[in-house]
């Protein structure tokens, strides 16, 4: 007879948290005062964004990723609200685009210069009006470009289609109005085919984002939901509220059946609210409690008990709000897996902490880093407006495997005729090394990259460097403006690099057919 283990074998037992020492912390830091229940900070690879506090009107900052250290008190700001702002997000395909909601009743989508700020910016790219009382939650569709979902305090979720030509759009071209209270929640799950809310009634709903129909409504009373988030492609949803002691509760539930959760835990007695967060990848699931300095995280398992406990990140700092880097934006080197910006107004301080795996090996581990999803987009906004669902697309974190960020495109897609000659090629005869055959993809980058370089002219490839105009850049006037301009030019010699390596690659390739071809005509 064998009896059942007593532990759980997984890779994720021993994540820990660590956190950022002081030089790579963002000191001196106006954040926000408002009480209202959002993050108050986003994250991309390039930037991040927090909520300030601002006379006569709503502000946010957008600090370079590299420029830490204290930061100077005339920073520039984002500042074209009249009233607080509530909400902000980074487009998750142009890391360069960001959308805001205020107080003001408005929706504002912002263009970041790619130099470094030098005077604030008061006039935005589009503005949307369409709601009449103050927007306080903002989304972007997971997989179309250019779809934005806001909700506000009118209990309407309006959809956006921001390919729009004009500045001011004041038609949503979709109005949800399924709900009877201020939506709290917003989430998607991974093709976007569903939306997930929670409002102020305690409800769950699952709805069709183009329809606004109700598939799935929650009415269990025991209860009482803050936020939820759809756990990937795991059919489940997960939610943060309150037990009717008012406990800080989680409840794990069902997506075709929400009558009654599949697992409901108390945690703790604290008032502060809990925001979840979901890493698709590894199946890990954060809870990050406000007004404390905790950081619970759980594995996920199709299974009973479907939710493992693993440790808890303690802090005596508290989290007012806390950001989210991409999954694309962090070092796989040190085999971290997740990256929290924590704020804390207390000391005017943003805390980077990373979730690292302990390994001992530094090469590249492909078991915790899958195919993750990518910054270009799957649909375009009127395909999915016109009824198509489709997945993210999907890249590797492995470093030289390829671009994974959202860049601005100057690469025009090889035609398809190419590559099938160029794998009727490798398949002649075998005689193509293995390492070879599963590089065709990066071979043709580096052909594209390298006919774009001879397109351009002289002066246009020096200036052109990672996507940044290197003439737009003042010259450095302050210690942190140097470090930025030190970083960037790291950025360029790896850049060079990578090139470098992939032409090496495209001349092994280029004998290789030279080699087969001289076989192919003497036979």
């Amino acid at each position: 007879m064998s009896w059942p283990p007593q532990y759980r074998s997984s890779k994720f037992r021993h994540v820990y948290g660590k956190a950022a020492s002081k030089e790579k912390c963002y000191d001196c830091v106006p954040i926000t005062h408002n009480v209202h229940d959002n993050h108050f900070c986003a994250v991309n690879p390039h930037f991040i964004a927090v909520v300030t506090e601002c006379t006569g009107g709503g502000a946010f900052l957008v600090i370079p990723i590299h420029q830490t250290g204290k930061l100077d008190p005339h920073y520039p700001k984002i500042c074209g609200h009249k009233g607080n702002v509530l909400d902000i997000k980074w487009n998750p395909f142009n890391d360069f685009v960001i959308a805001s909601c205020s107080e003001d009743a408005t929706v504002k989508i912002w263009d970041i210069p790619k130099h470094l700020l030098t005077r604030n910016i008061t006039n935005p790219k589009k503005e949307l009006l369409g709601h009449v009382r103050r927007v306080g939650l903002i989304e972007w569709h997971p997989t179309a470009n250019n779809i934005l979902f806001s909700s506000g305090y009118d209990y309407k979720i309006m959809v956006w289609n921001l390919d729009s030509k004009e500045a001011v759009i004041s038609n949503p071209v979709k109005i949800l109005e399924a709900h009877k209270d201020v939506v709290l929640s917003m989430s998607f799950n991974t093709d976007g085919s569903l939306l997930a809310t929670a409002c102020r009634d305690r409800k769950i709903r699952l709805l069709d984002p183009r329809s606004g129909t109700v598939l799935q409504e929650a009415n269990y009373k025991s209860h009482r939901v803050n936020k939820v988030l759809f756990l990937g492609n795991m059919k489940k949803l997960f939610s943060t509220g309150t037990s009717r002691w008012n406990n800080r509760q989680i409840a794990l539930w069902d997506q075709n059946d929400l009558s009654v959760p599949l697992l409901e835990e108390d945690l703790d007695g604290s008032s502060g609210l809990l925001f979840p967060f979901y890493d698709s990848d590894t199946h890990m699931l954060y809870v990050v409690g406000k007004g404390d300095g905790n950081i619970r995280y759980y594995e996920i398992s199709p299974e009973k008990p479907y939710l493992n406990y693993l440790m808890e990140y303690r802090s005596h700092l508290p989290q007012k709000g806390i950001g989210m880097m991409p999954k694309r934006g962090l070092e796989v080197s040190a085999c971290e897996i997740f990256r929290f910006y924590k704020l804390v107004p207390t000391k005017s301080l943003i805390e980077p902490i990373s979730m690292i795996v302990p390994r001992r090996s530094e090469s590249y581990q492909e078991d915790i880093y899958p195919l993750t999803t990518g910054a270009q987009p799957a649909l375009t906004a009127q395909e999915w407006l016109n009824g198509v669902n489709k997945g993210p697309l999907l890249v590797s974190l492995r470093p030289g495997s390829g671009a994974v960020n959202s860049l601005p495109q100057f690469l025009e897609p090889e035609p398809v005729k190419k590559t099938a000659d160029l794998s009727q090629h490798q398949g002649r005869g075998g005689r193509m090394p293995l390492e070879d055959m599963q590089k065709p993809s990066k071979i043709e980058d580096s052909r594209k990259q390298l006919k774009v370089a001879e397109k351009l002219p002289k002066n246009e490839q020096m200036r052109l460097s990672n996507g940044f105009d290197i003439f737009e850049c003042p010259p450095p006037k302050t210690e942190n403006e140097l470090l930025q301009m030190f970083y960037r030019q790291q950025e360029e010699i790896r850049r060079l690099r990578e090139l470098v390596n992939q032409r090496d690659v495209q001349i092994k390739q280029l004998e290789l057919e030279l080699r087969n071809l001289c076989v192919d005509t003497g036979s």
